[in-house]
């Protein structure tokens, strides 16, 4: 198991140079940074000042390499439209945007496995066709739309919730709720299809044979093995939900990354938008060794391949 995860853990530190090389040449895929930083109508010199300030004269290795070595040291730079630091202002936002991807994911987990189960369980029957019911309207609503039906409902006619701010965890209720049926479905037809897999094998029929509790043989035996996808499956909807929740951010005025993301955008921003696609393609890595680990222990075939 050590081997294995040192080796995933290689893997994941060429993957992080390659992503933090991708964020660099974010500033420079649209021609000239310094006349992008400058701004429309300026001059030669207000130009050549910006080139000299930001050291951009410099050759292209050099300024990665002093980039790379500032980032290890926690410097990100410093924001041009907010004139904070990166680091402190990523910081302040990062915290609604990770309460509102764990909480999202919880609901959407808490939702799908129990109706993939039951749709397993009962395939072809009533009970599947409304699970699957479930999961084909959670992914044909689209989320903004389903957004503000929910504020409309609990927090406009009934006022049982609030409709925006992220003081309380109250505030995260709506939008989480809103971010987790959306990706309820995808859970759901994983863990019907693994658990429909699962439950046709040998080693049920033999638990069932030995007079062994059907929700035992369920839960214990065929659950565990059909949830060794949805691991993998986790960590790719973690992320995207902590980097593609600007439309949700906005709708119920969470100041989170996906928004500041966007504002940077805007704003052109770049060394905000480096830093937010450097901290997000990094969090996929990190997510993505902690999946194959935990993938690894629940199934020991992995570790043996």
């Amino acid at each position: 198991m050590l081997i294995y995860i040192l080796k995933r853990l290689g893997l994941a530190v060429l993957v992080a140079l390659c992503v933090s090389v991708l964020a660099f040449a974010l500033l420079r895929v649209q021609g000239n940074a310094a006349s992008a930083l400058a701004g429309e109508g300026a001059s030669a010199e207000d130009i050549a000042i910006i080139i000299r300030t930001h050291g951009l004269d410099r050759p292209v290795v050099v300024q990665y390499l002093t980039w790379l070595a500032n980032v290890l040291q926690g410097d990100l730079g410093t924001s041009y439209f907010f004139k904070r630091p990166v680091a402190e202002l990523i910081v302040s936002k990062i915290g609604n945007t990770v309460i509102l991807a764990i909480m999202s994911l919880a609901i959407a987990l808490t939702l799908a496995v129990p109706l993939g189960v039951l749709a397993a369980v009962y395939s072809g029957s009533w009970i599947d066709r409304i699970c699957s019911g479930i999961s084909l309207l959670g992914q044909a609503l689209p989320s903004f739309f389903l957004a503000l039906c929910l504020v409309m409902l609990f927090a406009i006619h009934l006022r049982l919730l609030p409709a925006s701010g992220a003081q309380t965890w109250q505030h995260f209720i709506l939008p989480a709720v809103t971010l987790g049926y959306y990706i309820t479905p995808p859970f759901m037809r994983l863990v019907r299809a693994g658990m429909i897999d699962a439950l046709s094998n040998d080693y049920v029929r033999t638990a069932r044979a030995k007079g062994i509790p059907s929700h035992k043989v369920v839960l214990k035996h065929a659950l565990r093995n059909a949830l060794v996808p949805v691991v993998g499956l986790v960590t790719v909807q973690l992320g995207l939900l902590i980097g593609g929740s600007v439309v949700i951010e906005s709708i119920f005025a969470l100041d989170g990354l996906g928004y500041l993301a966007y504002q940077s955008i805007g704003y052109r921003d770049f060394p905000v938008l480096q830093a937010v696609v450097l901290l997000l393609s990094l969090v996929y890595v990190v997510l993505t060794l902690l999946s194959d680990v935990v993938n690894a222990w629940l199934d020991p075939r992995l570790r043996v391949s």
